[in-house]
C-alpha cells in the first residue's frame, strides 16, 4: 500500500473549499503548500499555517507548475471559478489548470492526486442554463477524463451543490447519488480523509450530505 503523503500541494489554495481544507490537513499532521495568485491571498494562507507559493494558474506554464510543486508528494486540485462567471475561464482554470497540474505532478514524480470536480458532468449540459454552464461542464468532464488516463494515483470527488452551512461530518458517497447539496467543510473533510487513505486511489465518487460518518464510509468503500 502507498504511504500517506507528508507534504500536500493545494492548487487553488485561496478557494472556499481549499481554505477549509488547509487547517484539516495541518491538524492531521501534513505540511501544506498552498498555491495562489495574489499577495493578499498568500498572506492569508500563511496565517492559516500553510507554506504559501505564488501561482497564476492561467498564465503559468507547466514548468512554472512543476517549480511550485517542489518537495510535495501529493496534489489536491481545488481550483475553479464555479458554474458562474466567464465561460473562457472555465477552460483556462478548470481544465487547463488541471492539465498543467497533472503534467507537473508527473514531471515531479508525484503520484497522489485528488481532484475536486462536480456532480453530473458526464451528462450533456442543459442548454437553457447558458454558455457558461456548458463550458463548466465540459471543462470538468475533460479534466476528469485526463486525470483518469494519467497513470497517477488519482481520486476524483464530485460534490453536489456546495453551501457554506455548518458541516455534519456525514455524507452519502457512491459512483452515482441523487443530486443534493453538501457544505464545503464536509467536502474538505472528505478530501482530507481520502489523502490519508491510499486505498481511495483509482476511485471516482459523487458526494452529498448524508447519514454516514466520512471516515467510516470511506473505509467501508475501500475495504479489501
Amino acid at each position: 500500500m502507498s504511504r500517506i503523503p507528508e507534504r500536500v500541494a493545494v492548487v487553488g489554495g485561496a478557494g472556499r473549499v481549499a481554505r477549509r481544507l488547509i487547517p484539516l490537513l495541518l491538524h492531521r499532521g501534513h505540511e501544506v503548500v498552498a498555491l495562489a495568485r495574489r499577495e493578499e491571498q498568500l498572506l492569508a494562507l500563511r496565517d492559516l499555517g500553510a507554506i504559501a507559493r505564488h501561482l497564476d494558474i492561467e498564465n503559468a506554464d507547466e514548468p512554472d507548475f512543476a517549480a511550485v510543486l517542489g518537495g510535495c508528494d501529493a496534489v489536491v486540485f481545488a481550483a475553479g471559478g464555479g458554474p458562474d462567471g466567464n465561460a473562457a475561464r472555465k477552460r483556462s482554470v478548470d481544465l487547463e489548470g488541471s492539465l498543467k497540474s497533472i503534467a507537473a505532478a508527473k514531471r515531479r514524480g508525484i503520484k497522489r492526486f485528488v481532484q475536486v470536480s462536480a456532480m453530473g458532468v458526464d451528462a450533456e449540459p442543459d442548454p437553457d442554463r447558458g454558455d457558461v454552464w456548458t463550458a463548466y461542464v465540459y471543462a470538468k468532464r475533460e479534466a476528469d477524463i485526463e486525470l483518469r488516463r494519467s497513470g497517477l494515483a488519482w481520486t476524483i470527488l464530485r460534490p453536489g451543490l456546495l453551501t457554506d452551512g455548518p458541516g455534519t461530518g456525514c455524507i452519502t458517497i457512491a459512483e452515482k447519488v441523487q443530486p443534493y447539496s453538501i457544505p464545503r467543510i464536509d467536502v474538505a473533510q472528505t478530501i482530507a480523509s481520502c489523502i490519508s487513505r491510499p486505498r481511495t486511489a483509482g476511485r471516482q465518487w459523487e458526494v452529498i450530505t448524508g447519514p454516514h460518518p466520512i471516515g467510516t464510509v470511506l473505509d467501508e468503500l475501500t475495504a479489501e
